[in-house]
């Protein structure tokens, strides 16, 4: 397969990226390396034949960029996860998580590619119950000091699922 990784010069995305390689497909690594680091991606490189990294930032156009024809499975990792990163950059943690992710999806529609999107329990705030049901809503605020992190991850959330409604689109969160 042809996979692309938003975010993979990450901790989880490097490591995901090193598994698909391992497995025999060629992976496409794209990160504008505000919170990545290329050194998470030096295991990837043993792989020269099937690996690509592109420094971008997903937020911005994705026309120009050297992708292959077809993307079978596309991958968003993408999005500052440390309090402290996203508390330093609030404005660009809402943003990839808004047009970033919208970007992403409107790749996987293009090429037909699956869409995993990489979500997180911050989605649901600070619990008002332990443990928390399956049916809890959560417990948000807007305005608070991990708001950027949480209301952009619920927000991309729910752009994945309204995709996945509108132009039939295969999707997974996790």
């Amino acid at each position: 397969m042809n996979i692309l990784i938003s975010g993979g010069a990450g901790f989880i995305g490097s490591h995901l990226g090193e598994a698909f390689l391992a497995e025999g497909h060629r992976v496409i690594v794209i990160d504008n390396l505000i919170t990545g680091d290329v050194k998470n991606l030096g295991p990837l490189e043993k792989f020269k034949d099937s690996f690509e990294f592109i420094e971008h930032d997903i937020t911005e156009p994705l026309d120009g960029l050297a992708l292959p024809d077809n993307l079978d499975l596309i991958c968003n990792l993408a999005c500052p996860a440390s309090p402290v990163d996203y508390a330093k950059y609030p404005l660009e943690t809402l943003w990839v998580s808004a047009m970033g992710t919208k970007n992403m999806l409107d790749l996987a529609g293009k090429h037909k590619a699956t869409f995993l999107h990489t979500s997180t329990s911050e989605i649901y705030g600070d619990p008002l119950e332990h443990p928390q049901q399956e049916s809890y809503l959560g417990n948000v605020s807007c305005t608070g000091p991990r708001s950027c992190y949480d209301e952009g991850k619920r927000f991309a959330e729910s752009l994945v699922f309204n995709y996945q409604k509108i132009h039939d689109l295969e999707v997974r969160v996790a």
